[in-house]
């Protein structure tokens, strides 16, 4: 049997009559559109991490987009972020109109790295858009006093970090606005594509709701433009109600699955994740680093043990953001990454005797490369 590093189907055998009776609630319930399930979800989601508004809507990448033109972001602005990331993250600043500028990452823990932020800043950088990458948060501490002194707003991307916490702080209750998404490997997962945006901002939140809806603060008048059909569907939004009741315990699972990793992998010569001071990791993916990582990854895939790499290009090296400018060797430390990470398998319901496989797998091709 093929081991992989994310897999859905004995979570959903544990937790099956839950989800179908939220799908049978849903179709029974008259409304399959902007419905009480979705209404209840946002008002949930908002209230776990203790912000005012969620607005959901229909993937993460849109909730990025969605939540930049709330803020008022658009052509000729510039997003600082980061180039460690899903291309979404930055998918999303271009479909706006606005350019992203990078700044390199952390050699220890990937995120963002801050230090470099202010020099970054220009007379047109209007956000900062820090990645809370791979289960953890992006220093929001550093990035607050940054974005209060050039008056730009801060967009948490929380794609990566359900549950994740920065000096006691859940990951989405700091910026002006956060962005989730809820694609099904994600910490918090649909069944499907799903998203969501936070803000404590009345104004923010009324206008991501006509921009997900058309532009229409009314049925059938639109009221501002662009708009979009951006809309989390019902059944989506109730399966996600129900899996929140569960996402602390999603956490959990996923912490104790990256302890036995490290019990296990600690004396080898792979880099193993490393949690900033402040955070408490929920551990999306688990990331290693090895000078040899093809080596590694072909030795396990004859042992059907397929891992993955995140990511395996920086954005500004893809060929869809030539227009960037953005020149190789411009982020030493991001591309350098790219070479040498390569993602563990760890999800809630991952078996223990499936992982042993992959750690005594790892082992034993550490000793031939």
């Amino acid at each position: 049997m093929t081991i992989r590093v994310w897999d859905y189907l004995l979570e959903y055998e544990n937790e099956r009559d839950d989800i179908l009776d939220a799908v049978d609630s849903v179709f029974r319930s008259g409304q399959l559109v902007f419905g009480a399930s979705m209404r209840a979800f946002e008002e949930e989601f908002a209230a776990y991490h203790g912000v005012r508004h969620g607005i959901g809507v229909d993937n993460g990448t849109n909730a990025i987009k969605l939540a930049l033109q709330a803020l008022g972001i658009g052509p000729g602005d510039e997003v600082i972020t980061v180039s460690n990331t899903a291309a979404p993250t930055v998918v999303a600043i271009d479909a706006v109109g606005a350019t992203a500028v990078f700044v390199d990452v952390h050699p220890d823990t990937y995120l963002m790295d801050t230090e470099q932020v202010a020099a970054a800043v220009t007379d047109r950088t209007r956000a900062l858009l820090p990645v809370h990458l791979y289960g953890q948060c992006a220093d929001l501490t550093a990035l607050e006093p940054i974005a209060a002194r050039h008056g730009l707003a801060l967009l948490e991307d929380c794609a990566q970090a359900h549950g994740a916490r920065h000096h006691g702080r859940v990951a989405g209750s700091t910026g002006d606005a956060a962005a989730f998404s809820f694609y099904p490997t994600k910490v918090l997962g649909a069944y499907g594509d799903g998203g969501a945006v936070l803000t404590r901002d009345d104004e923010v939140a009324a206008r991501l709701r006509r921009l997900r809806y058309y532009g229409m603060a009314d049925r059938y008048y639109v009221v501002q433009t662009p708009g979009h059909n951006s809309r989390l569907d019902e059944v989506h939004a109730e399966i996600l109600r129900r899996k929140l009741r569960r996402l602390d315990g999603y956490v959990a699972a996923r912490q104790a699955v990256a302890r036995r990793y490290v019990e296990a992998l600690a004396d080898t010569e792979l880099v193993l994740p490393v949690t900033a001071e402040g955070n408490t990791h929920v551990h999306y993916v688990y990331v290693v680093r090895h000078p040899q990582r093809d080596a590694i990854l072909e030795a396990l895939r004859e042992q059907d043990i397929a891992l993955n790499i995140s990511y395996p290009w920086p954005v500004h090296t893809m060929s869809g953001f030539a227009h960037l400018g953005v020149a190789r060797g411009s982020l030493p430390v991001t591309e350098a990454l790219a070479e040498e990470i390569f993602s563990l398998p760890v999800y809630p319901s991952l078996p223990a005797d499936q992982q042993d496989r992959v750690i005594e797998a790892l082992r034993d091709a550490l000793l031939k490369v």
